[in-house]
């Protein structure tokens, strides 16, 4: 068995239009993804930026850290982030998408939620740094977590999924340009998660 071979080809486009959106939901398996999550876990240097909201400064609902090559900097919310070089476990995880995928990234941007108080604001991910329509790969490791989808010209019109442990969501096409997601808070949630979303800086 090859090592994608458990995998079949998603061409399911979950959103009804202006977007293309594919899961895997179990492109790591649980043995694999609990390594994974724990090495990134100990591993990685999480920090916990402030952002303007409402006039005020306060915490991100999250911890952060952004990994790449040396010269892609990254700038979202007014924060600038500048990468930590990868580590071995970001580049064997980075290698596995790329032959899967195809396609080669340039950096990862590392989001972990403590627990369901933790969360992810509406958004898209629309900066200059990742071109007019970047294809970004989220992976996560731990307890499952849901996304929501909205459209930015028909907010009635949504998607929600929920990411499961070792799960790959890819986000391409016009995603960015006419959908904002999000990760809203689940009290019920008492575990942590860790998201990676790969993307290639321009």
């Amino acid at each position: 068995m090859t090592l994608f071979e458990h995998l079949e080809p998603s061409n399911q486009n979950l959103l009804p239009k202006d977007g293309e959106l594919y899961y895997y939901p179990a492109f790591f398996d649980s043995a694999v993804s609990r390594l994974f999550f724990e090495a990134l876990q100990g591993k990685v240097s999480w920090r916990q930026d402030k952002i303007r909201m409402f006039g005020k400064r306060i915490e991100q609902p999250r911890l952060t850290a952004f990994y790449g090559d040396a010269d892609k900097s990254y700038t979202y919310s007014h924060i600038k982030m500048q990468p930590e070089p990868w580590i071995d476990d970001l580049l064997e995880i980075k290698q596995r998408l790329e032959k899967f995928l195809n396609q080669e990234f340039s950096s990862v941007l590392m989001n972990l939620y403590r627990d369901g108080k933790d969360s992810m604001g509406w958004h898209s991910d629309n900066e200059v740094e990742l071109g007019q329509n970047p294809e970004i790969a989220s992976l996560s490791f731990g307890v499952n977590r849901v996304i929501r989808f909205r459209h930015l010209l028909d907010k009635e019109v949504q998607k929600s999924i929920e990411l499961k442990d070792g799960s790959l969501l890819m986000m391409k096409g016009m995603t960015q340009q006419y959908w904002q997601h999000c990760i809203p808070k689940e009290k019920k949630v008492l575990s942590p998660r860790i998201n990676l979303t790969f993307r290639k800086i321009i």
